[in-house]
């Protein structure tokens, strides 16, 4: 092997190692973010040469892979009631309001940012305008006409959203109290008969959720590897389970960034791109030595 080749090793080296310091840069602008998962830079060595005498010499370093990180992080206590956070491994799905709603769990998107708010639609919607999905698979939207056929009054505002996505809301008068059902805002009797058959905020379980692409604005998108089921939207499948899942009214999930975590693998990584650059100069200089041996 000649010299230069450890001048290429020691270029691996920077390359991957800048993409490193991206993803550190990455992790700490996100630190505010809510909703936030990390991502880590993961390493692996190059196919080695052999040299002889079962002996084998690295070509240098690559990138293996950019995980997500999906920890738990903790809660910011708000005082609006539509800030929604879910404790455990599920996701809020939402849908892109030009799009179709989608037919299974795998064409919705999915987020664990709750600040979610009422459009002039009075569709439930995040900040971009994406809109929430209920365990139907449909978009919730509060109908301001109300449901003649139970004689309720007009939509005055959401009051309480429990730890399975049970919406309840007041209706104009400020007395009538009644359920969110999947065609809109339905008044139905507040007792644990019919409370049990009404739609609810949905949220998705996602198998590997180190499958999901990023795509943005807190959002995720399914993939193949993320093992999201292509089976419709349900009640019984889609409800959080009020004791592993759990939806939090009046709550945000912060960023799960450890501040002090990042500046550590900051310094490591701009010491490794430092070290990487004096292999190349290094090198540099032995090919000089063997210049200067024409004198």
């Amino acid at each position: 092997m000649s010299i230069t080749s450890a001048m290429f090793t020691g270029v691996s080296g920077l390359l991957a190692n800048a993409e490193g310091i991206n993803v550190i840069g990455n992790n700490l602008s996100n630190v505010n973010t809510i909703g936030f998962k990390s991502g880590r830079m993961l390493f692996s060595d190059m196919l080695s040469a052999n040299i002889g005498n079962g002996s084998q010499i690295g070509r240098g370093t690559q990138i293996q892979k950019v995980d997500n990180l999906f920890s738990q992080s903790s809660f910011e206590t708000t005082e609006i009631v539509t800030d929604l956070a879910i404790q455990g491994n599920s996701f809020f799905a939402v849908k892109d309001p030009n799009a179709a709603a989608p037919v299974n769990q795998n064409g919705a998107m999915l987020t664990r940012a709750g600040a979610f708010r009422l459009d002039s639609n009075l569709n439930l919607v995040n900040p971009d305008g994406f809109q929430v999905l209920d365990t139907a698979g449909n978009p919730i939207k509060f109908l301001d006409d109300g449901n003649p056929a139970n004689n309720a009054t007009n939509f005055s505002k959401i009051t309480n959203i429990d730890s399975s996505g049970l919406i309840t809301y007041l209706a104009k008068d400020g007395i009538t109290t009644n359920y969110y059902n999947t065609t809109g805002a339905v008044g139905v009797a507040a007792n644990a008969a019919n409370a049990a058959t009404v739609q609810r905020l949905a949220v998705v379980t996602v198998t590997n959720p180190g499958g999901l692409d990023k795509a943005g604005g807190t959002l995720f998108r399914p993939t193949t590897a993320s093992g999201i089921p292509a089976a419709a939207f349900t009640l019984a499948g889609n409800s959080a389970n009020g004791s592993s899942e759990k939806i939090y009214t009046n709550s945000l999930e912060q960023s799960n960034v450890d501040m002090a975590a990042q500046f550590v693998k900051m310094i490591l990584t701009q010491r490794a791109y430092s070290a990487n650059s004096k292999t190349i100069t290094t090198a540099d200089e032995m090919t000089q030595e063997v210049l200067n041996l024409k004198r």
